[in-house]
């Protein structure tokens, strides 16, 4: 198994932590399914309100502009035909989802692959706790800083407490999430992501109940 430092939020180290190699390894690591995973994420923030009016819709008499037979010229029912101008719409979007199904188990080897990269890129921080005694944006700012966090930050605690949430809420490109709510999109999304040890442990043994006993006894024989 790796390990990581753990360390406070003075960049000071405090201990380490063993990470398993199931989730953790650079082996995980899958483009194509971190890939999907985003593709799925973007779909469902889509709003799809796009609208265009069909001919019933679209404002205009219904009155036969004139007879059928006997004027030369061509046959018409109505102003609102698609075919003339500030006519109707044919076959234009309507409002609809974009969201589809996504495999539970694809979505969390997503989740270690994503964890898997954010370590082999040096991204990933362990802090033993993310509380401050002062609840202020600059003391939480001043912290990052000393974390090397200066870009977008993720961070994720098991139960934020009432300091982190007030001192992180005003912080500028920094997203504060609880563990069970953390998608490989989060995680690619910011540069760095910086976890509880609380957290990191409740992720890894979550995680770990969801690897393949097949595969897990694969590599282990490889």
């Amino acid at each position: 198994m790796a390990q990581i430092d753990v360390v406070d939020l003075g960049g000071q180290k405090v201990g380490s932590l063993e990470l398993a190699d199931e989730i953790f390894a650079p082996e995980q690591i899958n483009e194509a399914l971190l890939w999907e995973a985003v593709k799925h994420y973007r779909a469902a923030l889509r709003q799809g309100t796009a609208a265009t009016k069909n001919k019933k819709l679209v404002s205009g008499s219904g009155k036969k502009l004139w007879k059928q037979k006997g004027t030369g010229r061509a046959r018409v029912g109505s102003v609102r035909s698609p075919i003339w101008r500030h006519g109707g719409t044919v076959h234009g979007p309507q409002p609809h989802s974009h969201d589809y199904p996504f495999p539970r188990k694809k979505l969390l080897g997503a989740l270690r692959s994503a964890l898997a990269s954010k370590l082999a890129d040096g991204k990933l921080t362990v802090v033993e706790s993310l509380e401050l005694a002062d609840a202020k944006t600059k003391a939480y700012r001043a912290a990052l800083d000393k974390l090397d966090a200066m870009r977008t930050t993720l961070l994720v605690d098991k139960e934020p407490g009432r300091s982190l949430l007030l001192g992180a809420r005003n912080l500028d490109r920094v997203q504060l999430m609880v563990t069970k709510e953390v998608h490989p999109y989060d995680l690619l999304r910011y540069e760095r992501a910086i976890f509880s040890r609380a957290a990191i442990e409740q992720l890894q043994e979550s995680l770990k109940k969801t690897v393949s006993r097949r595969k897990h006894a694969g590599s282990e024989v490889a």
